[in-house]
């Protein structure tokens, strides 16, 4: 069924940032270290400030925006903000700086990233690509430009460089691609031509077939390499659970890049592929909510409703 694939999606990411979480800012290696066997269990053991199956600020704004699709009935950008300040001031275990700069500036909705790019020229962190698998869902059905557009304004709202745009706009559209039955590897060459051509050279370096990992430039917490490491992992793996287990063992932002490995991984392989032992203990607090969590069943119901509400009319 195809909502196996779109729930892959967001259960896939979730379990990819739960399970790169605990070793975040890790050496490369680590998780092979603790867990050589595939299969072998246990590997959901928390650790590093977080519970076991604990899902960080990925999965967490994640949710945000994918609820905000649903009860507005489309991509209301002024209410994604809203409840992404709500979060942020709650205080969740972990945001990423530049995120947090933004949404506690003061600033409205349309300036906030706006003037910290101005200010700082540099916003081209992975922050935004993150939390792109419940808005892939929903897009997914839209094509190719919609989908990939709304990707750069989503992340425009906390990212003012447009590469980061660039990246999630990548996203969404091979998550598109892996939901209507196409192979989102085959597809990166015409995919790439969609990309603003000022960013098209250097997103086309890290998705090439011969790049690796240990030839990026920057950080993985960057937008380029974090895309292109998720990319690394589906394309030299042949399942679900090892695309997730060569994401985190690459190390730094172990979280991140296992969330996007996983998005696009779910997004190939369905969620039947996603293993039990990591959907079972796997949940998402949403700080600025009470005592709010979401399980593996809720974040499936909202990857079937937000497949289900692809077609409907876009709000403002």
């Amino acid at each position: 069924m195809k909502w196996a694939r779109g729930a892959g999606v967001v259960v896939g990411a979730a379990v990819g940032d739960a399970l790169g979480g605990p070793f975040e800012f890790g050496p490369a290696g680590a998780f092979s270290a603790r867990f050589p066997q595939v299969g072998c269990g246990g590997e959901m053991a928390g650790g590093g400030g977080w519970d076991p199956g604990e899902a960080t600020d990925d999965t967490q704004m994640a949710v945000l925006v994918g609820e905000s699709l649903l009860e507005r009935g489309g991509l209301d950008l002024a209410d994604v903000f809203g409840r992404f300040r709500r979060w942020a001031v709650a205080e969740p275990k972990d945001i990423g700086l530049q995120t947090e700069d933004v949404l506690t500036s003061g600033l409205e909705w349309d300036r906030a990233a706006a003037e910290h790019f101005r200010v700082n020229r540099r916003a081209a962190g992975n922050g935004a690509l993150m939390r792109a698998s419940t808005s892939a869902v929903w897009f997914a059905g839209r094509g190719r430009e919609a989908t990939m557009d709304a990707a750069r304004r989503i992340s425009a709202l906390t990212h003012g460089d447009p590469a980061a745009w660039e990246g999630t706009a990548i996203f969404h559209e091979l998550v598109r691609v892996a939901l209507e039955g196409g192979d989102p590897l085959a597809a990166l060459p015409e995919v790439l031509g969609s990309v603003q051509p000022e960013h098209r050279e250097r997103y086309a370096v890290v998705l090439a077939a011969d790049w690796h990992p240990d030839l990026a430039t920057e950080f993985n917490g960057a937008v380029w390499p974090c895309l292109g490491s998720a990319v690394w992992a589906l394309r030299t793996t042949d399942g679900f659970e090892e695309a997730v287990r060569a994401a985190v063992d690459l190390g730094g932002d172990t979280d991140t890049v296992a969330a996007v490995t996983g998005g696009l991984a779910g997004a190939c392989y369905g969620l039947e592929a996603v293993p039990g032992r990591w959907t079972e203990p796997l949940h998402v607090p949403l700080p600025g909510w009470g005592e709010r969590v979401l399980g593996v069943e809720q974040l499936v119901g909202l990857a079937r409703r937000l497949e289900a509400g692809v077609g409907e009319g876009e709000g403002e």
